[in-house]
């Protein structure tokens, strides 16, 4: 903790005042294999699974290491699949520590049991309760990610909601049910991302402002909401400025980026990641979303 906490006011000089773009996060795609589905997801329709060597993902641990990186995040597919001969996600996780990495995370769907996961932190993706969750990933999906959040016996796990066309008027019900879970530390809100195959499936602006609006009502009055109200705010219109290099992401292909897919393809303007107004909020030093950052790293 006392070595991120002095890395991090370095990591933004060097970055904000002399800028040099160097990212703090990296996210590593291990996998595309995945148990599910999901309507809001086209990584299931690949016809050929992929999935990364152990010796590859350790060129990719030093490889963004040696960019500044600090912070990993292991995401799939679905990563707890992942494996390598003798070795499982949670060598990755040693690995990672082992070079340097100041914290680990997996993205994961819960569907598999995950005790024993050694990662610092954990995010599950949950996409509204009961039919709505499972509207998005599956009949019986909900049922099994609520047993294992349940049995996993992590201390520090939160929940991911994309919210979409799907599942928007389960948004009021999961914030509370995140509330009430005490097995749950925090809940993140996106939305849908229109990649290829999934537009039709995007929020009305004028929907998404709305649920923006409930969500900052809801942080105010004190509710485990990981975003922050000034990121919120910016996720409105997404007419702000994008400093998407603070993470860099690495493919299932390997190929290496210094921002997410969804630039690439153009989507920036129809960007649903709400890390991206966290971002832009950090490097311009709103002080809601510097306190929320630290306490998610710290």
């Amino acid at each position: 903790m006392i070595k991120s906490f002095l890395y991090l006011p370095f990591w933004f000089v060097k970055t904000r005042i002399f800028g040099k773009k160097s990212p703090l996060q990296t996210v590593i795609f291990i996998s595309d294999q995945c148990n599910l589905q999901c309507k809001h997801c086209c990584v299931y329709a690949q016809k050929i699974i992929k999935k990364k060597s152990y010796e590859q993902i350790k060129e990719e641990l030093e490889y963004s290491y040696k960019l500044g990186s600090r912070f990993v995040d292991f995401e799939g597919g679905e990563p707890t699949m992942w494996k390598d001969g003798e070795h499982d996600l949670n060598s990755l996780i040693r690995l990672a520590k082992a070079i340097g990495f100041f914290s680990t995370t997996v993205t994961t769907n819960a569907v598999m049991p995950f005790s024993g996961l050694e990662a610092d932190s954990i995010w599950v993706s949950l996409d509204g309760l009961g039919k709505y969750h499972d509207r998005v990933r599956g009949e019986g999906v909900f049922d099994k990610l609520v047993k294992n959040i349940e049995t996993s016996g992590h201390p520090d796990l939160s929940v991911n909601m994309v919210v979409s066309k799907l599942n928007y008027e389960s948004v009021d019900e999961t914030i509370e049910f995140v509330k009430n879970n005490p097995y749950i530390k925090l809940i993140s809100i996106n939305f849908l991302t229109p990649y290829p195959g999934t537009e039709d499936l995007m929020l009305d602006w004028d929907k998404r402002r709305e649920i923006i609006d409930k969500v900052i009502a809801y942080k105010k009055q004190g509710y485990p909401i990981m975003n922050s109200v000034s990121g919120l705010k910016k996720m409105k219109d997404n007419n702000f400025k994008k400093y998407c290099w603070v993470s860099n992401f690495i493919a299932v292909d390997g190929t290496k980026s210094p921002d997410c897919g969804g630039t690439a393809l153009g989507l920036c303007d129809q960007c649903g990641y709400c890390m991206a107004g966290e971002m832009n909020s950090v490097m311009n030093l709103a002080p809601d979303t510097v306190i929320a950052g630290l306490k998610l790293r710290l």
